[in-house]
């Protein structure tokens, strides 16, 4: 069974990983879970407080993942048509053979929505796409840090607590 979570708390927070950049994942959410998989474990020693800490973590970034998009395009005058195109190019983008689709995918969606709810002002669109951009980037930047943490924990945790009898 030990064996099992730990394989289970591998894969959490390596879907974890991805799910930083998908919009369809809750990224830090499952690394944690993949987290709590291991403490669930017999074979390595982790402070329930550590448990409690990396929870807080994962849900304030899944609250901010909310936020700090439409908090991005409302600094630059966006709309949540912007902020709702950026999404949609990232995950058009990810099927594109080029590198960095998806940001140039989300960046592209972001002045798409902006096109659609200002018709007559390219330049404002412009300018909101931006910050949509932004707001999305950041977003994403902070999941993907908090998520590759997790991942670095994780290995540190096994590696340190390893049975020797396998």
């Amino acid at each position: 069974m030990d064996l099992f979570l730990v394989i289970l708390g591998f894969v959490l927070i390596l879907v974890g990983i991805a799910g930083s950049v998908l919009p369809v994942l809750p990224g830090p959410l499952l690394g944690w879970f993949g987290l709590l998989s291991l403490y669930l474990s017999s074979w390595v020693e982790m402070n329930y407080y550590v448990l409690i800490i990396t929870f807080v973590l994962s849900l304030g970034i899944f609250i901010l993942d909310y936020l700090i998009p439409s908090i991005g395009a409302k600094k630059f005058g966006g709309s949540k048509k912007g902020a709702m195109g950026a999404t949609i190019g990232l995950v058009v983008g990810l099927f594109l053979p080029i590198p960095l689709g998806f940001v140039i995918g989300a960046f592209v969606g972001a002045f798409i929505g902006e096109i659609i709810h200002k018709k007559d002002d390219l330049k404002r669109a412009w300018r909101s796409a931006i910050g949509s951009f932004l707001g999305f980037l950041t977003s994403t930047g902070l999941k993907l840090v908090l998520s590759l943490f997790f991942f670095g924990f994780y290995i540190y945790l096994v590696a340190s607590n390893w049975p020797s009898s396998l």
